[in-house]
């Protein structure tokens, strides 16, 4: 077998390594548990301590998340809806208003 084809499980490892720290993926895991070590009170959860800290939400899934996000970008339509209404009748009223001083200025 030529020697180029086969990897020996250290090669593997090694390579594997330096994929991690290439990626960041060392870096982060090292500063959230170095992170979970320095807390003065031990989380209950620590793996939902290091989910929420490598930017997981703590005991949601995938399908969970999108639903919550899903959920809160409803809201934020209706807020963004009302808001345009809100201007809306503003504008109107600010027309009214304008509309009215200038029938007295002509008259």
């Amino acid at each position: 077998m030529p020697r180029g084809l086969y990897q020996t499980p250290d090669t593997k490892k090694t390579e594997y390594k330096k994929y991690l720290d290439r990626s960041g993926v060392h870096d982060a895991l090292t500063k959230v548990l170095v992170g979970l070590y320095e807390e003065p009170d031990r989380p209950v959860n620590a793996i939902d301590y290091i989910k929420k800290h490598l930017g997981g939400q703590p005991g949601l899934g995938a399908e969970d998340k999108m639903k919550k996000e899903n959920e809160d970008m409803k809201t934020k339509i209706k807020e963004l809806e009302n808001s345009i209404g809100d201007l809306r009748r503003q504008m109107i009223k600010e027309d009214d208003v304008g509309a009215t001083l200038l029938r007295q200025m002509n008259t």
